[in-house]
């Protein structure tokens, strides 16, 4: 039985079917890479799993329990947590009082000196209010909200969209270093190099279906095929 079995769905937004019998699988710390050019079903994935969207068909399980029609709240208690590409911070509050209220609700919540450990930056601006952040720091305050939690299985939307390539590198290296923790995490991103310098294995999705499954290695070694369904070299 795997951690995250998402079994056959389909998800509409209103009249427009989005995902067709969608199928993927996740192992207690895989980093799972999810690919596919503007549109492809990447991001509705996402939203199935956390609930934010409900499948019209199909299943969703975590530990072999059925969560599909469970409120977003609902999953977020059973350790599944979104980052959303939009980051969603509190913009009037500080990162610390972001960072409480992420754990309020969290049975092992990490302690902000854990946090601190992987992100520094937020250290330093622990004072600081969300919408004065940069928004390579926003980010990191949005990924830091997951790990306060404990959250079992992240789910990364877009985390490297529009950040200068130095803050994408940090971002990668805190990515990395979670993964050789084993931390368990999906990641949708269109930074592909990024994406499978940590992930561990790879579906590729084109108009809602999944066109392939395979490992990092085996997307790299064959360009033509991520060129199938990316529509570049990977």
């Amino acid at each position: 039985m795997s951690l995250l079995e998402v079994d056959r769905i389909n998800t509409l937004y209103g009249d427009s079917h989005v995902l067709f019998d969608l199928s993927i699988r996740v192992e207690e710390g895989e980093v799972i890479a999810l690919l596919g050019r503007n549109g492809a079903g990447k991001t509705t994935t996402l939203r199935s799993i956390m609930g934010v969207l409900s499948p019209r068909s199909g299943e969703i399980r975590l530990d072999g329990r059925p969560i599909s029609g469970l409120a977003p709240s609902a999953i977020a208690n059973m350790g599944v947590q979104l980052v959303p590409e939009e980051r969603a911070i509190f913009g009037g509050l500080t990162v610390e009082e972001n960072l409480r209220i992420a754990a309020l609700t969290a049975p092992n919540a990490w302690s902000f000196e854990r946090i601190y450990g992987v992100f520094p930056r937020l250290k330093e601006r622990r004072k600081s209010l969300g919408r004065t952040l940069s928004g390579g720091e926003q980010q990191m305050l949005s990924i830091a909200r997951a790990l306060i939690r404990d959250a079992r299985i992240i789910l990364l939307d877009e985390p490297f969209e529009g950040l200068a390539p130095l803050i994408v590198r940090d971002l990668v290296n805190v990515a990395a270093g979670l993964a050789r923790e084993g931390r368990t995490m999906i990641v949708v991103e269109q930074n592909v190099a990024a994406a499978l310098s940590f992930a561990t294995r790879v579906y590729g999705l084109n108009n809602g279906h999944v066109v392939f499954e395979g490992t990092s290695a085996e997307l790299t070694a064959n360009p033509d095929l991520a060129r199938d369904f990316l529509g570049v070299g990977a």
